[in-house]
């Protein structure tokens, strides 16, 4: 761990709730332009988290709350560095996106639905040809990320920024309090951050 933890500091030197009504809704113009052309399944690199992030805290600070959940360091730390990089390319809070992760899939990367929602922020698979391609394996860690987020990021688009309507879209409970809030509840307790 301080092997690990000395590379990233000279780096920057130098439970599941299911979809209910998910359905294909027409994505708004900005939205339609965040495409995935990749289908590996490798992680956001040290250099891509690096571009987006200010300092190494966030990442060994959330390293340590999700150890009971990814007890493999590594496996972890390209978790979260994914997470922070898909969910700051799309404008949202790294936190919310690892709130809505525990949410989802209890951070099962192979989690499938009763409705057939995959991975770890449970994407329905009509949304491969929507903003992607037919082949995109939605099990992939960057895939899987990559869609969730641009997904919620065009309901906040659509819903004006608001969380409460758009976290209801992304789970097909719009107007039933039960999600949002159970996200919310992660998002200031489990997940709450603080640079300062």
């Amino acid at each position: 761990m301080q092997k690990l933890i000395g590379t990233l500091f000279l780096l920057f030197s130098s439970s599941f709730i299911h979809a209910n009504n998910l359905q294909y809704e027409q994505l708004s113009a900005s939205t339609q332009t965040i495409t995935f052309h990749e289908k590996s399944d490798q992680a956001a690199s040290y250099i891509e988290y690096a571009a987006v992030a200010d300092s190494v805290t966030w990442l060994i600070n959330m390293s340590r709350r999700l150890e009971k959940y990814i007890p493999d360091l590594i496996e972890r730390e390209e978790f979260l560095r994914t997470v922070y990089y898909e969910a700051t390319r799309a404008g949202l809070d790294p936190q919310l996106v690892l709130s809505i992760i525990q949410v989802e899939s209890g951070f099962k990367k192979y989690a499938v639905s009763h409705a057939g929602a995959r991975g770890y922020m449970q994407v329905m698979p009509f949304w491969t040809g929507v903003i992607g391609h037919q082949d995109h394996n939605l099990f992939h860690l960057r895939v899987n990320l990559r869609y969730g987020c641009t997904i919620l990021r065009h309901y906040l688009n659509k819903e004006k920024g608001d969380y409460f309507r758009a976290l209801g879209r992304y789970n097909g409970s719009l107007g039933e309090a039960a999600y949002p809030q159970l996200v919310f509840n992660k998002w200031q307790t489990v997940w709450r951050y603080s640079a300062s």
